[in-house]
């Protein structure tokens, strides 16, 4: 008896909890009062609709207006107020139907209820973007869009209609990826901008722009970017593939798609490139890369990205190679001093003092005594203290942050050497570490994880476990792969054809062909025999 009592008990219960979860709205399946629905024939109920979808907010314009000559019809328009731009309306949409319909049609109404929609569209709207909405749903999105949304009486059809405005930041300089030669645009958070940016620079019939809606409740738009023909189709299907497998409620920005598609979530290295410059973007598209524009956001992503490209900026390819190369050759040397100088020193210090000259290791002695700490916690201590100063000049104002970066720096530094916390040799590779830093900033989050890494093996292990940690840093970055393409590439798989432009670079005129590593295939993009040379007066040649 007590048994069965209890099982009854239980299922009450299982019922109860059951109809409870079935009366509560599932954030994942968040729709659209429309529900997939047609439109109706009546204009007043497909108002009600729109009304019970968006009406709550009070940025949402909804006008209904009669339009016609003697057999007048009612119409709907709907906008987003701040996101539509209201001059383009009244004088292209409301007063094509108000006014120019007496001047296309001044007998009566309009020829057929039938075929009043491709009347209107084709007879009456002066708009240039006008395309047909078919269901609830897509009124709605056309609304939340920024588009406007026109309804006729008697129509189960809309029209969604390209009027939009509204306060938008203008195209200006870069400021993340500054230059001394080359162009002075940067990318802006408006898609439609963004793409015409690059489509200014590449005047390609081929250059194909995909626009996708990811996010169930922000319908961000994301753009896929590729040039048919020097792509590789595989990695276009692979983008497109991944940014379907999407389902997240949010995406605001461009590193949320990042975080999404990348390759190797959990290594410390980006394997997918951005950047806010149209001509940096659009010199990979022409390798045969695919650029990834989101809505919203100046950033654009690229990929594959691979490590060499951490080590080149535009303005490589807009001077001679001759100081070019020598700047690339520094950025490798200032690489290994801000990953391994602070290591090397503890290392050194703490294990190798027969490899430091006995002047200088005098002077390192000198300037430790009275250091109450081991060269560790001394090393933490720096670095931790130039990361604090670091972070808080970039996350205040730009005119405060400068004068507390520099402020903060030579006081703190100065106090602390002072006061007998750090020694001033710290001090100096600190310094040197930070500023050599500054000059990767695409790798930068991976270097400061390894520093760190590096620090704390050669405590323990000096310079051997410094050539240790580093060959581990290397088979690391050899395994891995972006959208199919090794990640050193093309250094490790040697690919002499892509060497061109690696870690030296090669005159313009030699580099006849794209990345093979990227494209898979032999792609040329030049032809050969390039070479400029002085006039030959054996053929004609002439002097001026």
């Amino acid at each position: 008896m007590f048994n069965k009592l209890s099982n009854l008990i239980k299922f009450v219960n299982n019922v109860r909890s059951k109809q409870q979860d079935n009366n509560k709205p599932s954030p994942d399946n968040v729709s659209y009062v429309g529900n997939g629905q047609s439109l109706h024939e009546a204009l007043d109920d497909n108002y009600q609709v729109i009304k019970k979808s968006l009406g709550k907010s009070d940025d949402i314009i909804l006008r209904k207006f009669n339009f016609g000559v003697k057999h007048q019809s009612k119409a709907l328009i709907c906008f987003i107020d701040g996101l539509g731009d209201k001059n383009l309306i009244l004088e292209y949409v409301v007063k094509s139907l108000m006014v120019n319909i007496h001047i296309t049609n001044p007998k009566g109404k309009l020829v057929d209820k039938r075929n009043m929609f491709d009347d209107i569209k084709n007879n009456i709207l002066s708009i240039v973007e006008a395309s047909e909405v078919k269901n609830m749903d897509e009124a709605i999105d056309t609304i939340l869009s920024g588009n406007t949304l026109l309804l006729i009486d008697g129509c189960t059809q809309g029209f969604a209609i390209s009027a939009k405005g509204g306060d938008r930041r203008s195209i200006q300089q870069p400021e993340t990826e500054v230059v001394i030669r080359g162009s002075r645009e940067a990318f802006v958070e408006t898609l439609r901008v963004n793409t015409s940016l690059i489509r200014k620079t590449i005047k390609n019939p081929n250059l194909i722009f995909e626009t996708l809606v990811v996010g169930k409740q922000t319908r961000t738009d994301v753009c896929i970017v590729y040039i048919q023909g020097i792509a590789n189709d595989k990695i276009v299907q692979e983008v497109r593939d991944r940014i379907n497998r999407i389902d997240t409620d949010v995406i605001l920005e461009s590193g949320y798609i990042e975080q999404f598609i990348e390759d190797n979530p959990l290594s410390p290295f980006a394997t997918i490139g951005n950047s806010e410059r149209p001509d940096k973007v659009s010199a990979k598209l022409l390798e045969g890369r695919v650029a990834i524009i989101c809505g919203g956001t100046p950033i654009v992503l690229t990929v594959p990205y691979t490590f060499v490209e951490s080590l080149q900026v535009p303005e490589d390819y807009y001077s001679r190679p001759f100081l070019t190369n020598l700047v690339r050759i520094l950025r490798v040397v200032a690489l290994f001093i801000t990953l391994t100088l602070p290591a090397v020193y503890i290392s050194l210090t703490t294990f190798h003092q027969e490899m430091i000259p006995t002047v200088l290791l005098v002077t390192f002695a000198a300037a430790r005594e009275g250091i109450p700490f081991p060269v560790l916690i001394e090393t933490l201590i720096s670095e931790v203290i130039f990361q604090l100063l670091r972070e808080s000049g970039i996350r205040m104002p730009k005119a405060v942050g400068t004068a507390v970066s520099i402020v903060g720096t030579l006081v703190i530094g100065q106090a602390a050497v002072e006061a007998g916390i750090i020694g001033a040799p710290m001090v100096i590779i600190t310094a040197l570490s930070a500023i050599t830093s500054f000059i990767l900033p695409s790798i930068y989050d991976a270097v400061i994880v390894f520093k760190f890494m590096l620090i704390f093996i050669s405590s323990a292990f000096g310079l051997f476990g410094v050539i240790v940690g580093l060959f581990c840093i290397l088979a690391h970055m050899c395994s891995l792969r972006t959208f199919g393409t090794p990640f050193m590439s093309p250094l490790a798989p040697v690919n002499w054809s892509s060497m061109k432009d690696s870690i030296l670079r090669f005159p313009l005129w030699l580099m006849k062909n794209r990345p093979k590593a990227i494209t898979w295939k032999n792609s040329g993009r030049q032809a050969s025999q390039q070479m400029p040379n002085k006039p030959d007066k054996k053929k004609g040649g002439k002097n001026y």
